[in-house]
């Protein structure tokens, strides 16, 4: 017998399908959710809480989170090799006047950017 399975990824904010949705985590005061968010969605929020992030006193925490469902929905790390939130890179360079694509790799130059004024 043949088996055809067909995985649907929807946007949590509009519920709209797409190929293009990854899953976020976001935790404020310990407690958090995982969003399904297209590109535009996801830069949409962080444009939001960009006053907060980029607030003078704001200070970067990093730690591990469990994801409880691994096997839902595709995955895409928001955290490269290189220790910088790539979504996060590209609001501030938005934000900023630097000239950014939405998707793929984030300049060298940008990056650079970013380290100093953080």
């Amino acid at each position: 017998m043949a088996q055809k399975v067909v995985t649907t990824y929807v946007d949590d904010l509009t519920g709209e399908e797409s190929e293009e949705i990854s899953t976020h985590t976001v935790l404020i005061d310990g407690a958090g959710v995982e969003l399904d968010l297209s590109s535009q969605n996801y830069d949409q929020l962080l444009e939001a809480l960009s006053p907060y992030l980029n607030a003078k006193g704001a200070r970067r925490v990093r730690g591990s989170v469990t994801h409880g469902s691994a096997a839902r929905g595709k995955r895409r790390s928001t955290t490269p090799a290189g220790g910088q939130d790539t979504a996060e890179i590209r609001a501030w360079a938005k934000e900023n006047g630097y000239e950014v694509s939405d998707r793929g790799r984030v300049s060298a130059t940008v990056r650079e950017a970013y380290v100093k004024a953080n």
